[in-house]
């Protein structure tokens, strides 16, 4: 990124991070690079919810395994937990890791594992109807992150002593 370090007191990354193959660890480095001390990250991925964890250990269950297969990579998924790793291990002070669009998560389960079209009226409907009834952690389409760069006292202050 063109940008002194220390010079922005805002990182705002929508959906940008998880694109890329080597990992969030750069992006969030660079971001945290990029902070002042004091300054905040936020932050939104694609959610690893147990939807979506519980198709991809169907969709394995009874495959033949097809050695290198061309696939090409599209994105990370994470966890909350993974999400807060991932940051704390940059340095980062995590405020909050918590889930969001889960009308988009259920929209995107009744067209995946229901055939409905987006475009349908019922589809739109119901996914109105179940999103706000339904737990984030199973339907929530991203995460959003909120961290922030600890000040230097903050890390002067965690030094062990002695």
């Amino acid at each position: 990124m063109d940008a002194e370090d220390a010079s922005a007191d805002v990182y705002f990354s929508w959906g940008v991070f998880e694109h890329f193959e080597e990992g969030l660890g750069p992006c969030i480095r660079e971001a945290f690079r990029v902070l002042k001390p004091g300054g905040h990250l936020y932050i939104t991925v694609p959610f690893d919810n147990l939807r979506m964890a519980t198709k991809a250990a169907l969709s394995r269950v009874g495959r033949v395994s097809e050695p290198d297969l061309e696939r090409r990579f599209y994105q990370w998924r994470l966890t909350r937990a993974e999400l807060a790793a991932e940051l704390s291990r940059e340095g980062f002070e995590v405020l909050q890791v918590k889930p969001l669009h889960k009308r988009q998560g259920v929209l995107r389960s009744l067209h995946h594992e229901f055939g409905m079209s987006y475009e349908w009226f019922l589809t739109k409907a119901l996914s109105a109807v179940i999103a706000p009834v339904v737990p984030g952690g199973v339907f929530a389409h991203m995460l959003m992150a909120t961290a922030r760069r600890p000040l230097e006292s903050d890390a002067q202050d965690a030094r062990p002593i002695g």
